[in-house]
């Protein structure tokens, strides 16, 4: 049910939309791209944008220096009550290749397209424009009752699109100053146009990447094929016995952890309509590739998973060598659920990697990264009422739902701060995040500025 108060911080949010995209587009001018040292100023420049806006709003705000970029942290709102902790990163994707984007990425432009207005500039959806539909939902709530229902803290990263060098550190060393009760974190999506998200649950993932070593040299097939040792041979069995002809893997223990959906999820997966035949078709395939018996959804959101994600071996270039390579190499991820633990499953890959190993051959091991999956607690009762409030704002019904990607802050505010999240955000699949021609939905952005309002009424009553 709609509180007075609640209903006059919507009505100030919808007479302040203007303002708050001309604050969005000064922030996506900043080309503040992470991962190149050339920008390393425009960064700082994101970081103190967003410090000098949260201090003008009555925050405590400031910026805290990393080895890498910095992180914008900052506190306010109610002195007791719920709460909670708001991350997003205000760093970007680089643009490349430039040729490709309609308009310069960081002068944002609003468009009018087919399914309505958009504002298309490098950090549009991811993160900027999420970032913002929060800040300005707490703008509203501080203008119309000079203070927020729940106390909270900011904490936003300048890394996350290089990796987060600096983050699990500074955390650790933060660790007292930012627990709460919950962790909002605004870096996803919607289900669909009409229908808003919980994300609950985060697959994990593990990289292995593995070099099949042979002769001393590249040989010719015709004097040495048959008598030695091809490696590309011994590589291309080793990926065959990944997999049974159900789609299982076979890695022994590999579905130790694994649970099943509950009978309530499952229903509620059910009801979202989600069309497979859609989903495959829109890349040119027709038929689920993995576990016989399982759902498309229940594989990219709840089902772990072994991909080769390329392979190398011998001569690859333009026409014919009848070569026999003396390597060949595969890199292998792995999308964990549930408790799976991606070291012992690093050890039993790396296992049965080498019980595949002739005599002539040698394996060596590249380790490329491993993180648990991340299941978040829904029976705190902060999570239906974000449910409800998302509800109430958009066409359809909220639901709880799964994502096939990793999203490692989830996990590490569950590890460090001890404190489960709210993943809740209003991109669209075709927003072109991370491509050329990055767009928001204005719609997106206003009805996330409603909805985090919302919710931060529904929390703080919960």
């Amino acid at each position: 049910m709609m509180t007075n108060d609640l209903n006059k911080v919507l009505a100030r949010i919808d007479q302040d939309l203007p303002d708050a995209l001309d604050r969005l587009q000064d922030l996506l001018r900043i080309p503040s791209v992470s991962t190149d040292p050339a920008f390393a100023s425009d960064v700082d420049r994101a970081a103190q944008w967003l410090v000098n806006d949260l201090n003008n709003l009555g925050f405590s705000a400031r910026k805290d220096e990393t080895p890498g970029h910095p992180m914008v942290v900052a506190t306010g709102g109610a002195q007791d009550g719920a709460h909670l902790l708001f991350y997003g990163h205000y760093d970007v994707q680089p643009v490349d290749p430039l040729d490709l984007w309609n308009t310069d990425p960081f002068d944002p432009v609003i468009e009018d397209t087919a399914n309505g207005k958009v504002i298309r500039a490098r950090g549009a959806s991811d993160d900027k424009g999420q970032l913002m539909t929060f800040v300005e939902a707490c703008r509203a709530w501080l203008a119309v009752h000079g203070t927020l229902p729940v106390k909270l803290t900011f904490c936003m990263e300048g890394e996350e699109e290089s990796g987060s060098p600096s983050l699990v550190p500074y955390l650790e060393a933060n660790r007292d100053a930012l627990r709460a009760d919950l962790a909002l974190i605004c870096d996803t999506g919607l289900f669909d146009a009409q229908t808003p998200a919980i994300t609950t649950m985060l697959r994990g993932l593990l990289g292995e990447e593995i070099i099949i070593h042979g002769p001393a040299r590249d040989l010719h097939s015709g004097a040495f094929g048959g008598a030695a040792m091809n490696p590309a041979r011994v590589l291309a069995r080793i990926l065959a016995d990944l997999h049974d002809d159900q789609g299982r893997v076979t890695l022994p223990g590999f579905y130790d952890g694994v649970p099943e959906l509950t009978d309530a999820l499952r229903s509620q997966w059910d009801g979202l309509g989600f069309d497979a035949d859609a989903f495959l078709g829109s890349v040119g395939l027709k038929h689920p590739a993995g576990e016989a018996g399982r759902s498309a959804l229940e594989m990219i959101w709840s089902r772990p998973t072994c991909e080769i994600n390329g392979m190398t071996a011998g001569y690859t270039g333009a026409g014919f060598k009848t070569v026999l390579p003396a390597r060949a190499s595969a890199k292998v991820s792995f999308r964990l659920v549930g408790s799976q633990n991606p070291q012992e499953l690093r050890a039993a890959f790396r296992d049965f990697v080498r019980a595949r190993i002739p005599a002539d051959c040698r394996v060596e091991f590249i380790d490329h990264g491993a993180s648990p999956a991340s299941v978040m607690e829904t029976s705190h009762p902060a999570f239906e009422a974000a449910r409800a409030a998302l509800s109430d704002e958009w066409p359809k019904p909220a639901a709880f739902v799964g994502a096939g990607g990793s999203i490692p802050i989830a996990g590490y505010f569950k590890s460090i701060l001890g404190m489960d999240s709210m993943l809740i955000g209003f991109a669209k699949d075709d927003d072109q995040i991370h491509s050329p021609n990055e767009k928001y939905d204005l719609d997106s952005f206003h009805r996330g500025i409603r909805s985090w309002a919302r919710i931060i009424d529904a929390v703080s009553r919960a």
